[in-house]
C-alpha cells in the first residue's frame, strides 16, 4: 500500500444543474464552452461511488478565478499546483495516482479534453504554515501556475491552540502569490476524528474562511463538503477516513477531486469568462444564463 513518510501528522458546483443544461445546449458553442458539456458527464475514478453530489452552496468557491477562467476561456494551457501537507501528498491512497491532485488532473482533463492541464503536485506529508510558506517561492511560484490551491490549517490544529502566527503566515503567504497574479483557492480542514478532537478547529475553520475572503481568494469548504458526505453516508460503505482517525481514502480523494473539479468549471463558467465571451453562440448563452427550471433545482435541494 502506497503511504508516503509524512514526517508527522497531518494531518463541487456544477454538479446536476451545468451538466444537464450544458449537455443540452453545447452543440452550439464555440471554443472551450463546446469542449465542456460532454467532458461534464460523470468521470470514472469515484472508486465504486456514485455520487459525490453536495449541495451546490457547499463547493462554490465564491470569487471570480480570472487568470485561469481566461486561459480555458482562450484555449490556452493551464497549470495549477496543489500545495499543502499530507492529504496533498496523497498519505492515505493505496497508490500516487490516487492522490486529489492526480484525480483533480483526470477530472479536469475530462472536463475540458482539449485543453494542456497539469496539477503539479506540492504537497509534504507533516509540514505545517511556516514551512509551507518558506517554500511557495521555489516549490510554488517558480512553476508560473494559473491556479494555486493552497491547502492548510490542519496540522496547525494539532499542533497549537494558539494559531495568531498562523493565521498571519497564511494571509502573508496568499499577498505572495496574489502579486505575482495567481489565482489563488484555500482548500480549509478535513472533517475527521482527530482534528475534531482539538479544540482549535472551528478557529482554524473560520480564520480561513475570513482570509479568503478579506484577501478575495477562492475558498474550497472541504470541511463542510466531508461534513456532508458523513451526514448522508453517500460514500458508503467505503471509509471516507482511514483508520488513523485522520487521512483521508481512496474513495472520499476521489470524491474530493470531482467535487473541486465541478467547483471550477462552475467558476469558470458563472463568472461569465467562457459563457459570455464574444465568440460563443449568443442564444446559447442567453438559456444557460437562465435560471435552472423547477426539477432541477428541487433535485439539487439536500434531504
Amino acid at each position: 500500500m502506497y503511504r508516503p513518510q509524512s514526517g508527522g501528522c497531518d494531518p463541487i458546483g456544477t454538479p446536476v444543474i451545468l451538466k444537464r443544461l450544458i449537455r443540452r445546449f453545447a452543440p452550439g458553442f464555440g471554443g472551450a464552452l463546446a469542449v465542456l458539456g460532454p467532458a461534464l458527464a460523470q468521470s470514472p475514478g469515484a472508486v465504486g461511488i456514485t455520487s459525490c453530489a453536495v449541495p451546490p452552496a457547499l463547493s462554490d468557491i465564491g470569487v471570480a478565478l480570472d487568470r485561469s477562467a481566461a486561459r480555458v476561456d482562450q484555449g490556452n494551457s493551464l497549470t495549477i499546483v496543489a500545495v499543502g501537507s499530507s492529504s496533498t501528498q496523497g498519505v492515505g491512497a493505496s497508490a500516487p495516482s490516487l492522490s486529489y491532485p492526480s484525480r483533480l488532473q483526470e477530472e479536469l482533463r475530462d472536463r475540458l479534453p482539449a485543453l494542456e492541464i497539469q496539477v503539479l503536485n506540492r504537497g509534504i506529508g507533516g509540514q505545517d504554515v511556516p514551512e509551507e510558506l518558506k517554500r511557495l517561492d521555489q516549490d510554488v511560484v517558480v512553476e508560473h501556475p494559473d491556479l494555486v490551491i493552497w491547502q492548510v490549517g490542519t496540522n496547525a490544529v494539532l499542533r497549537r491552540d494558539d494559531l495568531d502566527a498562523d493565521k498571519e503566515l497564511i494571509r502573508r503567504g496568499v499577498s505572495l502569490m496574489k502579486e505575482d497574479g495567481i489565482d489563488v483557492v484555500l482548500m480549509d480542514l478535513q472533517y475527521a476524528r482527530r482534528v475534531l478532537a482539538r479544540p482549535a478547529w472551528g478557529e482554524m475553520e473560520r480564520a480561513i474562511g475570513e482570509i479568503a475572503k478579506n484577501s478575495h481568494v477562492g475558498l474550497f469548504r472541504r470541511f463542510e463538503i466531508m461534513q456532508e458526505w458523513d451526514r448522508t453516508q453517500q460514500l458508503a460503505p467505503a471509509p471516507m477516513v482511514g483508520p488513523d482517525g485522520l487521512h483521508m481514502t481512496d474513495a472520499s480523494y476521489s470524491c474530493l477531486a470531482s467535487q473541486l473539479a465541478e467547483a471550477l468549471a462552475w467558476n469558470w463558467w458563472s463568472h461569465g469568462k467562457i459563457a459570455k465571451s464574444s465568440h460563443q453562440n449568443p442564444d446559447a448563452v442567453s438559456k444557460l444564463s437562465q435560471p435552472p427550471t423547477p426539477p432541477f433545482s428541487t433535485a439539487l435541494r439536500p434531504p
